[in-house]
């Protein structure tokens, strides 16, 4: 068995595969060289689970074989790693194998404390405790949103790194425009409890959700995060973040977005800064300490929000900057931070919110992207899937 690559590629997500993907377009003697290391079995496309807890998409079609989504040319070995040694150029795996490489690209996503917020992990699922963040209940998200007749919606944002940072006030929204469509939003009251201090970072769009929040009379309290959950009774627990008291919600439905953080892999490694994330330079996206090893996506300490989009952007700049570095030229390529986050505020509305490492608008659309918009809304819905699978994955875009 082959234990020696030139790349080795470390998580078969967005960033693993995308990075593998162009790496093999564009230098034919990859072939067969690169290693990318996954032990799952599945691949998810995981902006879709917004629009599954609302009712509006089939979480199957955000599930392929990952043999299927491997690029031809790159070596899957369907195994776990559980340490690196990045001084002798080694990534161990939990049964033991010990691969070596020339190059490592770190892309192993983001991982899900479930059990970090008291009484979540055994609610969720029922006693309508629900979470867009897990495949197995999604489907759970909608069974309690359509179900839901009067009462306190609770909508939470931790306060940690989450994967696409508007995802927690989607489904709001989504579960505000139902309960308008059949006729109990009157019975019902939306509170959105968040650790940030504002509904969004980036003013333009900020201001605009601010008037969205406002029209659809949400009760938006910041600062907040949440800590425990009694399912039995009803009652949330968040620490005010400003003060350090602790307040009670009595909700009858939440939807909860847990906490995450870097893979425990990563953050025990020596690849990792004092937060566990994989500490690169944020422009090239090479690693501050070996220059043999970049980090892409959500693993790494990047200043801009975990999303796919900012993978996209962030694929090429590590693909073209290794393969520089292969061939002892200089690294031209720079990441400027960019990410997009498609906030869905209803059925058939969308802000398309894109904006750089100064928080500063970086917009693609010849018009103003903080509107809402139902052609952004098909966009996401429609095109982005399509756009992933037949082009993102697959190294052209």
């Amino acid at each position: 068995m082959k234990t020696s690559f030139k790349v080795v590629i470390v998580g078969g997500g967005t960033a693993g595969i995308s990075v593998a993907a162009r790496l093999l377009r564009q230098s034919h003697s990859l072939q067969g060289e690169i290693a990318i290391i996954d032990p799952a079995e599945k691949h998810y496309y995981q902006p879709l689970w917004t629009l599954v807890g609302g009712g509006a998409a089939n979480k199957w079609d955000s599930e392929r074989e990952m043999r299927s989504v491997i690029p031809k040319g790159a070596v899957w070995l369907k195994e776990a790693v559980s340490s690196f040694d990045p001084n002798q150029n080694q990534v161990l795996t939990q049964n033991g194998t010990t691969y070596t490489y020339d190059f490592l690209v770190v892309a192993g996503g983001i991982e899900i404390n479930w059990g970090a917020i008291k009484g979540l992990k055994e609610a969720l699922g029922t006693k309508s405790v629900c979470s867009n963040y897990s495949f197995e209940h999604v489907d759970y998200t909608w069974e309690t949103i359509r179900n839901f007749k009067e009462g306190t919606a609770l909508f939470t944002h931790p306060n940690t790194p989450v994967k696409c940072g508007g995802a927690p006030q989607k489904i709001m929204h989504l579960a505000e425009d139902h309960f308008n469509n059949v006729n109990v939003r009157d019975n019902i009251n939306v509170i959105f409890g968040s650790a940030n201090p504002a509904i969004f970072d980036v003013l333009k769009y900020r201001e605009a959700l601010e008037k969205v929040i406002e029209r659809k009379n949400i009760d938006a309290r910041f600062r907040r995060n949440l800590i425990e959950i009694k399912a039995d009774e009803k009652i949330a627990i968040f620490e005010n973040l400003d003060t350090g008291i602790l307040e009670e919600i009595k909700y009858d439905m939440i939807h909860v977005t847990p906490y995450m953080c870097s893979p425990k892999f990563i953050r025990t490694s020596a690849l990792a800064d004092e937060c566990g994330w994989v500490d690169v330079d944020k422009f090239t996206l090479q690693h501050k300490k070996y220059s043999n090893v970049f980090g892409i996506g959500d693993n790494a300490n990047l200043p801009t929000s975990k999303t796919g989009a900012a993978i996209r952007k962030q694929a090429p700049v590590v693909a073209q900057n290794l393969i520089a570095l292969m061939r002892q030229q200089p690294m031209t390529q720079m990441y400027n931070g960019y990410s997009s986050c498609p906030i869905v505020t209803g059925y058939n509305k969308l802000i398309l919110a894109e904006f750089d490492y100064n928080k500063e608008p970086v917009e693609s659309m010849p018009f103003n992207q903080a509107v809402e918009r139902s052609s952004m809304y098909f966009m996401k819905k429609d095109l982005l899937p399509v756009m992933y699978w037949d082009g993102m994955l697959k190294g052209t875009m």
